[in-house]
């Protein structure tokens, strides 16, 4: 049971990756891309931090994983403030994860 939820936390955390593959669109000027693009960045630091420390096996870390991949989706919609919003709960689970 165990081992099949490390998988799926292992392909939940690889999907924006795969995801990102797929293309670039053209940026808008009004620099909400570049606040998601940094906020998945920042936010997927913590999450593998919180990984090694041994905080993966928690529900809010499943959830702040979950998240990510959503917001990764969003990023590539260009649904902006979406995916900043999910950066924003994500990073409040992967907090919430550290102190389980």
């Amino acid at each position: 049971m165990m081992r099949r939820f490390k998988i799926l936390a292992f392909i939940i955390v690889l999907m924006p990756f795969v995801l990102s593959a797929a293309g670039c669109a053209a940026r808008p000027a009004n620099g909400m891309d570049v606040k998601c693009s940094k906020g998945l960045k920042v936010a997927y630091r913590e999450l593998n931090l919180a990984e090694a420390k041994g905080f993966s096996g928690t529900v809010a870390w499943s959830k702040a994983a979950s998240l990510l991949t959503a917001a990764k989706v969003q990023q590539q919609f260009e649904k902006w403030p979406n995916c900043i919003d999910k950066v924003r709960r994500a990073r409040y689970y992967i907090k919430q994860s550290q102190m389980q």
